[in-house]
């Protein structure tokens, strides 16, 4: 009996370990698929209209003007919205409300 209790608990380990490894890896699975998207079209992140002089973020719907300036550099405006979308998605994420919105409102 006691050769069958350690099999058996040598068996259960080994079950539980691959459930974990296996939750593991679907955990970081879907992280990575996040992070990634899925590639469509549908997903564009950016569009430059070289005839209106525009740019278009449709993450953050926000258009600017100016194309060579900002090829040359000048995207301060458009990065200071990107960490404000990114930081409220996150504390969204997180169950928060974003600060900023509240004292807006």
């Amino acid at each position: 009996q006691l050769k069958n209790k350690l099999k058996a608990m040598t068996i259960l380990r080994s079950r539980l370990f691959e459930a974990e490894q296996e939750r593991l890896a679907a955990e970081r699975g879907d992280s990575r698929r996040s992070q990634i998207g899925s590639a469509e079209r549908s997903e564009k992140i950016r569009t430059y209209n070289y005839p209106q002089d525009r740019i278009s973020d449709h993450r953050i719907k926000m258009n600017l003007s100016n194309i060579p300036g900002v090829m040359d550099g000048q995207i301060d405006t458009l990065v200071q919205e990107l960490r404000a979308a990114d930081e409220a998605q996150r504390l969204a994420e997180a169950g928060l409300e974003d600060e900023r919105a509240v004292v807006a409102a």
